[in-house]
């Protein structure tokens, strides 16, 4: 089976025999496939009205258990968004009634922010078609063929979990 980067890097390695392009043979595919996952995301989230950076926040919520609640420095670690930004997605879904502010009980000039009934029933619908959409995206490779992915990865990944972007 070939794909376009296959003719990519043919062309190149005809073009540029001097260069060695193999790195293209893997990150290509991987620049390509984070183009098809973005189109599949934004499908499932504009299902359920919901832009992505929206998703983020509130499935940051709901993962941190009942009462579904975190402080803006916590949502600002777990979005990876400036504090201004994290501001104005705070007051945009809290229009929505997806959030609400409540006063932190242990910091008097702290606010929290709790995932509202609405909020928790936009994230747990579009998290689940979001779901069925990487589902189709993997549908080539067999449950052994995904664990391996997985761990190629991750073990790719893992050392840039911990510098700041």
């Amino acid at each position: 089976m070939e794909d376009e980067v296959d003719r990519l890097v043919a062309a190149w390695r005809r073009e540029r025999p001097d260069l060695d392009v193999e790195p293209l043979e893997v990150l290509s595919r991987v620049s390509r496939l984070a183009r098809h996952l973005d189109r599949a995301r934004r499908i499932a989230f504009a299902e359920h009205n919901l832009e992505p950076w929206e998703f983020d926040v509130l499935t940051a919520l709901r993962r941190a258990g009942t009462p579904y609640q975190l402080s803006p420095g916590q949502l600002l670690t777990q979005t990876l968004v400036t504090s201004g930004t994290m501001t104005n997605r705070i007051d945009r879904l809290a229009k929505k009634g997806l959030v609400e502010r409540l006063p932190d009980p242990n910091d008097r000039r702290g606010v929290l922010v709790r995932l509202t009934t609405e909020g928790q029933d936009r994230a747990d619908s579009a998290l689940a078609g979001l779901l069925d959409q990487e589902r189709a995206l993997l549908a080539e490779l067999s449950t052994p063929q995904r664990d391996e992915l997985a761990s190629l990865l991750r073990r790719l990944t893992a050392p840039f979990d911990n510098i700041p972007i």
